[in-house]
């Protein structure tokens, strides 16, 4: 219960944080181009705080409901406007201050990316050492050459200073489908260099776990524990198990190892197992049926649980810290190549050759926020950078009752010399409702299947 407030609690300061940014970047442009402001509020629904400050008594307010926010600007579709204020007006205003007001919400978004990754990289963000803890079989990294023990250096020339470090240029390069050279050093000191060749990769398997599963290469990890660390809903917690119990038998047959407890329950699927299992100094004996689930062509068996990993040698840790310049290089870097991945991921959607599984709702962005607010201000700015880069390009997008949609709108009426018929922006407004309540349902059942799948 406590994780679930917590996790609700840091995805609510997310949203306000990024809402609140995004809303500000129309505020401020407005106010620069001459546009009287209303009100600004962080929140919809009935304010439960509200300020009336400066010569235009502008109201600012927090909403009832947090998860929003708007800007209301002086404007005579909206409502009567005295004849003294007509010029401050937004729909008075020359097309091109429009689009400036429009386009600031997601520009401060990237603005505000930007700026947290430039902070965490002058701080020091905490990572693993990039060295090759596995080379899977008949992989790609494996044709290339790659040994267990390898240390990574660079990737096309640019220093990698942690396992995770130029993943996202892994990503962008395997979608373009291009090769990447990787230098590294052996386990025997020798400086070698390898030639990823991506042309074969599936675009499917560009990915979060797209080294892994896609390239081959596991980095370093802890020992996992015959211990649970992870309870999803499922087998496991239907028996009555609980986080911390560490499991040391199946069916009387003694464990010493995650892998080990692994082989033993997939070899059930359907069947019931008696795992024994210890808590608090004291052994239990649950009747577990493990779930019968198909992977890679075969029947398993999965009781939901994952293992608690053992602590990450001191020698295995590093920061990424650059200095003034080169963590703002870094932050304008990953701001773009992310802004640029999640463009061509929509894009290759529509095309049908990614799954729209991979478009998470608020149950998985709120996981997230609680998994990196605990894991320290860092991580949660890092995560605050790539919610708010998303929140920039969706928001971009030619979509009625978005900040494109209103862009494209003026375009055209630019492109025109006249704005469109009324009756064609009520229609645009119904059907990009329409498309977001689509785009939202399918996003709450991707996490939905995430959680009891």
């Amino acid at each position: 219960m406590m994780d679930l407030l917590y996790f609700i609690g840091a995805f609510v300061a997310a949203l306000g944080i990024l809402i609140t940014v995004h809303e500000f970047g129309h505020f401020w442009v407005a106010r620069r181009l001459g546009v009287k402001v209303l009100r600004f509020s962080v929140g919809f629904g009935k304010p439960l705080w509200s300020r009336r400050v400066g010569k235009d008594e502008m109201e600012l307010a927090i909403g009832a409901f947090p998860l929003g926010g708007y800007v209301k600007m002086l404007d005579e579709t909206e409502g009567e406007v005295p004849p003294q204020d007509v010029h401050r007006a937004f729909n008075r205003q020359k097309i091109w201050k429009r689009m400036a007001i429009v386009v600031a919400g997601p520009l401060f978004n990237f603005l505000f990316a930007i700026l947290a990754y430039w902070a965490v990289y002058m701080i020091g963000v905490d990572g693993v050492r990039p060295v090759v803890g596995k080379v899977m079989e008949d992989s790609i990294a494996q044709q290339a050459g790659f040994h267990a023990g390898d240390v990574i250096l660079s990737i096309d020339g640019m220093e990698v200073q942690s396992w995770d470090h130029r993943r996202l240029y892994l990503f962008q390069r395997a979608l373009d489908r291009v090769p990447v050279t990787i230098e590294v050093r052996n386990a025997q000191g020798q400086l070698k260099t390898h030639r990823l060749d991506l042309s074969g990769l599936s675009v499917e398997k560009v990915s979060a776990s797209l080294l892994e599963r896609g390239i081959g290469l596991v980095g370093f990890l802890p020992e996992p524990l015959p211990v649970i660390g992870v309870l999803e809903p499922g087998p496991a917690s239907r028996a009555g198990m609980q986080v911390g119990d560490r499991l040391v038998a199946v069916n009387g047959q003694p464990v010493d190892s995650w892998g080990a407890l692994v082989q033993l329950i997939s070899k059930s699927p359907g069947n019931p197992i008696r795992i024994t299992a210890e808590r608090d100094g004291a052994r239990q004996d649950f009747t577990v049926t493990p779930d019968a689930v198909e992977q890679d062509g075969k029947t398993i068996g999965r009781i939901n649980i994952r293992p608690r990993f053992s602590d990450i040698p001191a020698d295995m840790l590093v920061k990424v810290r650059f200095g003034v310049t080169e963590a703002l290089t870094e932050g304008i870097n990953n701001t773009w190549s992310m802004s640029v991945l999640t463009l061509e991921m929509l894009y290759r959607m529509l095309k049908l050759e990614v799954s729209s599984r991979n478009i998470s709702g608020p149950i998985t962005i709120a996981q997230y926020a609680g998994y990196s607010a605990k894991a320290g201000v860092s991580q949660f700015m890092l995560f605050l950078a790539v919610i708010s880069i998303s929140l920039g390009v969706l928001n971009l997008l030619p979509i009625p009752v978005l900040d494109g949609g209103h862009l494209m709108y003026y375009i055209i009426e630019a492109v025109t010399g006249s704005p469109l018929p009324e009756r064609v922006l009520v229609l645009g407004q119904q059907a990009g409702v329409a498309l977001l309540i689509g785009l939202m349902v399918l996003a709450f059942y991707n996490d939905l299947t995430r959680i009891f799948q």
